[in-house]
C-alpha cells in the first residue's frame, strides 16, 4: 500500500533537500568563486604589466611560468616566448640573435656553463643578484629568489642612469671638469704609485707648468674666455704628450705631465721644448686672439728625490727660478739652489709684513729745470728699512712684490703718502710716483689716484705718474684707457726708460704723455759717443715737436750735464742733481741745489 500525503511531506521536511536544489546551490558559489579568482587574476596582471621593473618565474625545469610586460620588453622578446611553458634556452637564444644579428657560435657552452653555476645558486636557497650588460648600452641588476620547488623568480631593474650617475661622481672625483684632464687628487695618487712602481735604474721626469699671462687675460677677457683658454691648453698639452705620459691640472693655470721613461735630460729637454712651443702658438677664443706663454720646473725621479713631497718641492723651486728669471722658460732642478729660493721666499714673507710693520719710507730725487735752474719735481723712490738687513734696494724686493701681488698694496701706499708729502713743499713743485703693471690689473688705480688726492686735498697738477717703457709693450689695453682718465682729471703722466726697450714710438702718439725720461744708458754714454749723443737730441727733438717736456735721466757729472743741455733736454735728474734723500732731509738737498745750478746759471 501505498504512504499516506502527510507522512510523505513529514518526510520531506525532516530529510535532506531534493538533489537539484543541492547542484544549483553549488553551482553558484562556484561561479562566485570563480569570478572572484577572474578578478584577482585581472588585478594581478594589471599590478604585474605595470610593474616599472622586469619579473619572470622559471619551474624547476627551467620552463616560463610567467613573466610581465616589462620582462618582455627589456629583452625584446616575440609574445610566442613569453607564453607559459617556454624553454629559458629559447628565451636566451632568441635574445641573443636578436642583439647581434646573427647565430653566436660558442653561446651554447657559454649558456650551459652560466646555468650549471646559476642552478647550484638556485639550490643553496638564498636570495642573489648578477648585473647584466646588454650591447644596447642598458645596465640591468638581476636579483634572483630561489623558489622551494627548484624553481625561481627574478626581478630586472634598469640601473643604466643610476650607474652613469655613480661613473660621473667617480670620474669627477679623479678629474677636472673643466678640462677633462686629471685633477690634484688623482695626480698624487698617479704620481705615488709611478714612484713606487719604478724600477730599479730607471727613471721617470715631472713637468709642473704654470702659465704666465693667464691672469692677465682673466681679468682682461673675463672667466668665460680664461675657461675657454684653459681648455685649449689642455688639448695642446694632450697633443704633446705620448699615451704612456700622465697629464693633471693642478689647479688654476697650473698643469703637470709625469713623463715616463723621461729620466735623461735630452728627453726633458724635448719634452720641455714640445710643451712650451705648443702653448705659446696664437689662440682664437671665442673670436679674440690671445697668445700667452709658460713657465717649466722639471725635477728627474730618482736624482731629484725618492718622495713625492721631495720631488714636488724641488720642481717648485725649479718653477720658482723660471718665474724669478722673466718666466717664458724651463730649467731642471739643480740641487743647491734651494737654499736661494727658500732665502728669497722669506724676503716674500717678509715684504708682505713690511707693509704692515711702517718698514717702508719714501726717499726723494729733485729733478732740474735746464731752463730755469730751479728744481720743479721729486720723483718718490721707495725703499726698505728691514729690521735685520737695514736698508734694502727696490731693486731686490721690487721683483718679489710684484710677483706675490703684494705691489698693489705697496702702490697704495706710496701714492698715498707722496700726495701729503708734497703738500709741505713749496707750491711750485710736484711729485712724481712710478706706477706697476698689477696696479692697472687691479682695476681700481683711477679711485685709489683720486683718494690719495682728495685725502691730501691735493690739486691733480701736482702729481705725476710714470710707467716705464717696458710696460707699455705688455699692456693688454687696459692701461691707455686708464692713463687717459687720469690725464683729464689734470694728473701729469710721463713715460719713463725711453730708449730702453723697443717699439715705443708709436706709443707716444697713443699715449697721453707729457713728459718723456731718456733712458740713463744713452745719458752716461753720450760724451764719448756721438751717435748716443745724436739720439737724445732726436728724441728731444720729437718731444718738443709733440708738446712734451724731455728728461735726462742718470747725470752724474758735470759733462754730461751740459751734454744733455746741448741736446736740447728741458729737465735733467740724476746724483749730479742731487741724491735721493728722505724726507726729513729734502730740505737742505733742495737749498744746496739750488744754490749750485743758479751760481752755474
Amino acid at each position: 500500500m501505498g504512504r499516506k500525503p502527510e507522512t510523505a511531506r513529514a518526510d520531506y521536511e525532516a530529510g535532506d533537500p531534493p538533489d537539484h536544489f543541492t547542484e544549483g546551490l553549488r553551482a553558484d558559489l562556484l561561479l562566485e568563486q570563480k569570478r572572484s579568482l577572474e578578478q584577482l587574476n585581472a588585478w594581478f596582471e594589471i599590478a604585474l604589466n605595470n610593474m616599472v621593473r622586469g619579473l619572470s618565474m622559471f619551474d624547476r625545469e627551467q620552463r616560463l611560468i610567467v613573466c610581465n610586460n616589462s620582462y618582455r620588453q627589456i629583452y625584446s622578446l616575440p609574445e610566442e616566448l613569453t607564453r607559459p611553458g617556454t624553454p629559458l634556452t629559447e628565451i636566451v637564444s632568441y635574445h641573443l640573435r636578436h642583439e647581434s644579428g646573427r647565430e653566436q657560435s660558442g653561446e651554447e657552452a657559454n649558456f650551459s656553463k652560466w646555468l650549471d653555476d646559476h642552478l647550484v645558486k638556485i639550490a643553496v636557497g638564498s636570495p642573489f643578484s648578477q648585473v647584466q650588460h646588454l650591447r644596447c648600452g642598458r645596465t640591468l641588476l638581476v636579483t634572483y629568489q630561489p623558489l622551494a620547488d627548484g624553481g625561481w623568480v627574478d626581478i630586472q631593474e634598469d640601473i643604466t642612469e643610476k650607474r652613469r650617475a655613480e661613473e660621473r661622481i667617480e670620474w669627477l672625483a679623479h678629474h677636472d671638469a673643466l678640462t677633462g684632464v686629471a685633477n690634484r687628487f688623482h695626480f698624487r695618487q698617479t704620481f705615488e704609485k709611478a714612484l713606487k712602481a719604478l724600477p730599479k735604474g730607471q727613471s721617470l721626469a715631472l713637468h709642473w707648468i704654470d702659465l704666465d699671462e693667464f691672469k692677465e687675460v682673466n681679468d682682461t677677457y673675463g672667466h668665460p674666455i680664461g675657461d675657454a683658454l684653459l681648455k685649449a691648453v689642455a688639448q695642446r698639452l694632450r697633443a704633446s704628450i705620448r699615451k704612456s705620459d700622465f697629464l693633471a691640472r693642478l689647479g688654476g693655470d697650473e698643469f703637470a705631465i709625469i713623463q715616463t721613461g723621461g729620466g735623461r735630460t735630452e728627453q726633458c729637454e724635448r719634452l720641455a721644448k714640445r710643451v712650451l712651443g705648443s702653448i705659446g702658438r696664437t689662440y682664437n677664443i671665442l673670436g679674440q686672439p690671445i697668445t700667452i706663454s709658460a713657465s717649466l720646473g722639471i725635477v728627474r725621479a730618482p736624482a731629484h728625490g725618492k718622495t713625492p713631497d721631495e720631488l714636488l718641492k724641488n720642481a717648485d723651486i725649479a718653477l720658482y727660478n723660471v718665474k724669478t728669471a722673466g718666466r717664458r722658460g724651463f730649467e731642471i732642478y739643480r740641487r743647491g739652489c734651494g737654499r736661494h729660493v727658500d732665502a728669497q721666499r722669506r724676503m716674500e714673507a717678509d715684504i708682505q709684513a713690511a707693509l704692515r710693520r711702517e718698514q717702508f719710507e719714501l726717499h726723494y730725487q729733485p729733478i732740474l729745470s735746464l731752463r730755469t735752474h730751479h728744481v720743479t719735481s721729486c720723483e718718490a723712490l721707495l725703499r726698505w728699512q728691514h729690521p735685520r738687513s737695514g736698508l734694502i734696494p727696490p731693486s731686490e724686493f721690487l721683483p718679489l712684490a710684484e710677483k706675490t701681488g703684494a705691489i698693489v698694496d705697496i702702490g697704495r701706499w706710496v701714492l698715498t703718502q707722496a700726495c701729503h708729502d708734497v703738500t709741505r713743499w713749496a707750491e711750485e713743485l710736484t711729485v712724481t710716483v712710478n706706477l706697476s703693471l698689477l696696479q692697472f690689473e687691479s682695476g681700481d688705480l683711477i679711485n685709489v689716484v683720486k683718494k690719495a688726492l682728495a685725502d691730501a686735498d691735493l690739486a691733480p697738477s701736482r702729481l705725476e705718474l710714470e710707467i716705464s717703457e717696458a710696460l707699455i709693450e705688455r699692456d693688454k689695453g687696459k692701461m691707455r684707457c686708464t692713463l687717459e682718465e687720469l690725464h683729464r682729471i689734470g694728473v701729469g703722466i710721463t713715460l719713463d726708460n725711453f730708449g730702453k726697450a723697443t717699439g715705443s714710438l708709436s706709443s707716444l702718439r697713443s699715449f697721453p704723455f707729457d713728459k718723456v725720461k731718456i733712458d740713463k744708458r744713452l745719458v752716461r754714454e753720450m760724451p764719448g759717443r756721438n751717435e748716443n749723443a745724436a739720439i737724445v737730441k732726436a728724441v728731444a727733438t720729437l718731444a718738443d715737436t709733440l708738446g712734451m717736456t724731455s728728461v735726462a735721466e742718470g747725470v752724474e757729472t758735470l759733462d754730461e750735464l751740459n751734454t744733455v743741455v746741448r741736446a736740447g733736454c728741458n729737465k735733467a735728474q740724476g746724483f749730479y742733481i742731487g741724491r735721493p734723500v728722505p724726507v726729513s732731509e729734502l730740505a737742505a738737498v733742495l737749498s744746496e741745489c739750488a744754490l749750485r745750478h743758479s751760481h752755474a746759471a
